[in-house]
């Protein structure tokens, strides 16, 4: 029986959880107690590990339990996210933050997340040949051709739409419909159906300012409501983390991750270069690359072991809102768009692989000038409607694999260490997100820099000072 076992991997989950509830009654900042989440999860992942390889049914039953904790911190997180993204918008243009010239800010940061997303590519590139990879190098066993199957299917479904057609995806049709997140681009349809409410408040208020003014006052009751509801499920951040990290080091395959090493080490090789970009584009803006990764760490760590660019959007916002002195508006923005738009990893570094790789089995000699070329502007183009959840990378090289004309079937290869990379891809398309805002910002003269430089920007039960993350994520 493994009821015991069980009981007791719960138990000891239950008691890190006390712990980590003991450093914040001793005074422990948010992000002490963000990573000290990740490393226990970490530490006693790999415990349970070890300890159960002679009984393989007692992991899968413990981490059921653990699911109670780290999926249901997700969920909520995705509970709030459509909300949060519609009401912030809509009370942006009601505050006149996006009232003058909302579609150039727009344009501002799509721009700098494809551009982004096209280096990365460069990266991703040069990382394959760096590290001499090829597809001959992956081989092919039965869970791998379960997932290439999977993969021809979906691949024939995408072959059905044009280009065009998908650019039509991410318009609300249907705004109730996207609500429910039952589409793939429906946070970016909410965008859309908000500065469409919001435009049009801004038209009502020169039509009749009472009217206007009711409107405004409701939508800012509501975004009280919203922001309320984010920091109530931003204190479960530490508790979520760790029973997250506890899953994923408890469940990974070592052994393929030692097989696949070689790719790993491209990827993330890639992905770190990405990042180290990202701070070095923030010092030539004239901002601290240290403040940005001192501020932005707790965000990247749970978007790494979330795998979730949607379910970090509250997190996202309010860091860049908060800690990086981003305006509300452009930080929804940024971070909404982001989410299906310019992913640096799942929809730039990743695809830009894969296609290098795959591109000797057609036949194809991947470094010639003009095959990177393509390679370049066909990941940039594709990036567009990547959802921000698990598997938008795969989504995204099927697109770039398609367009073209190279064999799907390697990302089906590598579905062993898919994880392990979509941890880091998601966080480098957080990263991506976060410093789009703050250029934006910084370029339109918004981005108020005392706040970027110092500490939480004060407001209504946030606190003040160095710890005051301490009392909004508590």
């Amino acid at each position: 029986m493994t009821w015991l076992p069980v009981a007791l991997n719960v138990a000891g989950l239950v008691v890190l959880i006390v712990v980590l509830y003991w450093l914040k009654g001793r005074g422990f900042s948010f992000s002490s107690r963000v990573f000290a989440g990740l490393g226990l999860g970490v530490i006693y992942g790999l415990i349970l590990h070890t300890a159960y390889q002679a009984q393989p049914g007692v992991i899968p039953a413990s981490v059921e339990w653990f699911n109670l904790v780290g999926t249901g911190y997700v969920k909520l997180l995705q509970m709030v996210t459509i909300p949060l993204v519609f009401v912030a918008i809509v009370s942006a243009f009601t505050r006149m933050e996006l009232a003058d010239n909302p579609g150039r800010l727009a344009l501002t940061v799509v721009a700098i997340l494809v551009a982004t997303t096209a280096i990365a590519a460069v990266l991703g590139i040069g990382s394959v040949g760096l590290f001499g990879l090829d597809a001959s190098q992956f081989h092919q066993g039965e869970a791998e051709a379960q997932r290439i199957q999977q993969l021809e299917q979906t691949f024939g479904e995408l072959q059905q739409m044009s280009a065009p057609e998908r650019l039509l995806e991410l318009l609300p049709a249907n705004p109730f419909l996207d609500f429910t997140g039952q589409r793939r681009t429906s946070t970016i349809a909410v965008v859309i159906f908000a500065a469409f409410v919001g435009s049009a408040c801004l038209g009502l208020r020169r039509r009749d300012p009472q009217a206007a003014e009711t409107f405004a006052g409701m939508v800012r009751a509501l975004e009280g409501v919203v922001m309320g509801m984010v920091r109530q499920v931003i204190r479960l951040t530490p508790y979520g983390i760790l029973a997250i990290m506890a899953r994923v080091a408890a469940t990974s395959d070592y052994a393929a991750i030692w097989q696949l090493g070689k790719f790993v080490v491209a990827s993330y090789a890639a992905l770190v270069a990405m990042f180290l970009l990202h701070l070095l584009f923030l010092g030539a803006a004239g901002l601290s690359p240290a403040a940005y990764v001192r501020k932005a760490l707790p965000v990247l760590a749970f978007a790494f072991s979330s795998r979730s660019s949607a379910a970090t959007l509250p997190l996202n916002v309010r860091t860049q809102v908060e800690e990086l002195g981003v305006p509300q508006g452009i930080a929804n923005l940024a971070g909404s768009l982001g989410l299906s738009i310019g992913q640096n990893g799942c929809a730039g570094v990743y695809p830009a692989m894969l296609a290098v790789m795959a591109a000797p089995l057609a036949g194809i000699d991947p470094w010639t000038p003009g095959f990177l070329l393509s390679v370049v502007g066909v990941v940039a183009i594709s990036s567009f409607g990547v959802a921000g959840v698990g598997g938008g990378a795969t989504f995204a090289s099927l697109l770039v694999l398609s367009m073209l004309n190279l064999p799907v079937g390697l990302a089906g290869l590598l579905i062993s260490v898919e994880p392990l990379i979509d941890m880091g891809r998601t966080a480098l398309n957080v990263s991506g997100a976060m410093t789009a805002g703050i250029l934006t910002s910084r370029l339109a003269g918004r981005l108020d820099v005392d706040v970027y430089r110092g500490h939480r920007l004060a407001g209504p039960g946030t606190g003040t000072g160095a710890d005051a993350g301490v009392q909004v994520g508590a």
